[in-house]
């Protein structure tokens, strides 16, 4: 509402000033973001906002300190250089203004103006270049590294906080279905299974019998027919642990030619495919090919050679599709699989496409030529699959997608914020004339401000604020720090000096404060990715799962046979014969989703929820509402509550 109020606040401000006429800046539209952070779906971005929010503090105390820091270098630079009638190589004084000097120093914290600012001073005593040295390990490499480790603790500190609320709601909110679903009997308070039963089918209305069965005899143990509370109050970790089937099919082929399909060649062949060296051997042919692709591929021998990698890639499909079931190997869950056959397909098809064109002599296709290329190159990430390092580091990057998500939904924020302010401030100060122009406005950007200057002598003049685009991709230059310093004095002088601030603003907004979130983001989802272990509930369904004779290890499993499509009432829970399952491995079986199917921040609450103990009904609701960050520490350490 207090956005509305000044949004059309300004407009009528504005709207009478233009009617006299009186040019103003339309300073409500950098409010605009706060219309989208107010949508129910970006609950995320304000949740990094109150990261960003509660982190202040603490990093406020590290950057007074970097600029003291900054200002004693500046003082000194201005007493050891102000005097000594030094140049720049623009011809410009060096080190005679303390604000320039501050703004100097401050670049080269990014490196960006290094070493080009200590050549003056280098050139004339090289012991001078010791002060630059001092001041590098100081502020660039101590300082940032201390920002770096300040927001990443604030940041873990905060996220913690909200993760242990959020758990101890959880349990509020199970404790008080208990008590009103809860009967006596015998001694203890429990809670009956047709109760149960219930409210599992209200919580999850499509869920399936046998997976309700499964649940039923993990939370029943001793089949009593009743739910004790230590079982109750974990139904919403049950619930929200995913159970998956792994569906081994008949092949076709073994059901139209069985005796084929079963002879003793057959299967040798089945038992090669499924063999690790199999993929060994394929691994090494894809790096063979890649050296082939580095070579020169106008020579005939190297254009011949990629029809016979293409042909040993067809003919590892086919074996695939002869070892495995069809529909299993391109599931809907096997990525890897369909993006392999794909890619396959797409340059078998392409270079046949080209080799026809080629022969006709008619026609000589770039296009496709350059299609093939890059198919030829994307061949090469399937080495991902093979290595389990890989695996781990993609299956947490693709863990973490839709965090980084809200992280750009976030940085499109402050983009816009920053790029309406800089259209405002800076609109039409620099223009893009045709760079085969010749003329003195072509050469100068379309300011005379900017002759000489290291702006216009590299071509920045496309560098502009003149339209929303065109201010994202210079933001997305500063963000990239490279040169940064050569836009800010540009923009600089066509307005004024203190234009300076906007972009060192810019700088310590999103470089040291929002990436430095990212950057602590990423190193936690990390840590968890690498070091969490399956949870005590994880090991009573896989445990339960086995005891029926309905689960299968994710290592028994052939590739490409995983599938998500629970189709439960097939997943009988009456138990089984586990050698003749072993024997046949054919048919519908069960297990739990590895951890590429958790998200990261019920992995993070997974993680605090252990240090919580099953009996604990924790605090009231109000002190749960009321939770600091301080209360996970103590406030007066010592050895004996830090350990």
């Amino acid at each position: 509402m207090v956005t509305i109020v000044l949004t059309l606040l300004d407009l009528i401000v504005y709207g009478s000033l233009e009617t006299v006429p009186i040019h103003s800046i339309r300073w409500s539209r950098a409010l605009r973001p706060v219309f989208l952070i107010n949508f129910s779906d970006s609950r995320q971005i304000r949740r990094a906002f109150r990261s960003i929010r509660n982190t202040l503090p603490d990093i406020l105390y590290v950057f007074l300190l970097f600029l003291f820091s900054m200002l004693i270098f500046s003082l000194m630079a201005l007493k050891l250089f102000g005097d000594r009638g030094l140049k720049t190589v623009e011809g410009d004084p060096y080190f005679t203004n303390i604000l320039d000097i501050a703004f100097e120093l401050y670049v080269l914290v990014t490196t960006a103006n290094s070493p080009d600012v200590m050549m003056p001073a280098y050139n004339f005593n090289w012991w001078y270049s010791l002060y630059f040295i001092a001041y590098i390990i100081i502020n660039t490499y101590i300082f940032m590294s201390v920002f770096l480790a300040v927001v990443y603790n604030n940041y873990r500190k905060h996220l913690k906080n909200e993760i242990r609320k959020l758990a101890y709601l959880k349990r509020h909110k199970m404790m008080e279905a208990f008590n009103i679903l809860k009967v006596k009997v015998g001694t203890e308070f429990v809670v009956k299974e047709a109760v149960w039963r219930r409210l599992v089918k209200v919580a999850v209305p499509d869920i399936s019998s046998s997976h309700l069965e499964l649940l039923l005899r993990i939370s029943d143990e001793g089949q009593k027919g009743h739910v004790d509370k230590t079982n109750f109050l974990r139904l919403a970790d049950l619930l929200n642990i995913q159970v998956v089937t792994v569906n081994i099919k008949r092949h076709p082929l073994e059901a139209w030619l069985p005796r084929l399909y079963q002879s003793s060649a057959s299967l040798l062949v089945q038992r090669m495919v499924q063999h690790r060296i199999f993929i060994w051997v394929y691994d090494v042919i894809i790096l063979i090919n890649a050296i082939f692709i580095a070579l020169d591929e106008k020579n005939p021998i190297i254009s011949y050679t990629e029809w016979l990698f293409l042909s040993l890639y067809v003919f590892e499909i086919l074996l695939k599709l002869y070892t495995y079931e069809p529909r299993a190997y391109f599931g809907r869950k096997q990525f890897w699989n369909w993006f392999d056959t794909l890619i396959i397909i797409a340059a078998l098809l392409a270079l046949v496409a080209n080799a026809t064109l080629h022969s006709a002599r008619k026609y000589h296709s770039q296009q496709i030529l350059d299609m093939i290329l890059i198919l030829r190159i994307l061949r090469l990430l399937r080495v991902i699959v093979s290595i389990q390092r890989f695996r781990v580091i993609v299956t947490t990057l693709i863990n973490i997608g839709p965090t980084m998500l809200t992280f750009g939904g976030l940085v499109f924020v402050v983009y816009y914020v920053f790029a309406v302010i800089g259209m405002e401030v800076f609109h039409g100060k620099v223009r893009f004339l045709d760079p085969n122009f010749t003329t003195p406005d072509a050469l100068v950007c379309g300011n005379p401000a900017l002759k000489g200057s290291a702006f216009a002598q590299d071509r920045y003049c496309r560098n502009n604020f003149n339209d929303l685009a065109s201010s994202f991709i210079l933001l997305m230059e500063l963000t990239v720090v490279n040169q940064w310093h050569v836009l800010a004095s540009g923009f600089a002088l066509v307005t004024h000096q203190a234009a300076k601030l906007y972009f060192v603003l810019f700088h310590i907004v999103v470089v040291i404060l929002i990436v430095n979130i990212f950057i602590a983001f990423i190193l936690e989802a990390f840590f968890v990715a690498y070091s969490l272990e399956k949870s005590e509930i994880e090991t009573a369904i896989e445990k339960k799962i086995q005891e029926l004779g309905v689960g299968i290890q994710e290592d028994d499993t052939p590739d490409g046979t995983l599938t998500n499509s629970v189709d439960a009432n097939d997943c009988s829970l009456s138990g089984g014969d586990g050698d003749s399952r072993r024997q046949a491995l054919k048919g519908l079986y069960c297990r739990i989703a590895s951890k590429k199917y958790r998200t990261v921040d019920a992995l993070l609450q997974r993680m605090f929820e252990s240090e919580i103990a099953p009996d604990d009904e924790g605090p009231s609701l109000n002190e749960i509402l009321s939770f600091s960050p301080r209360d996970i520490y103590p406030r007066n350490p010592n050895f004996e509550n830090s350990a």
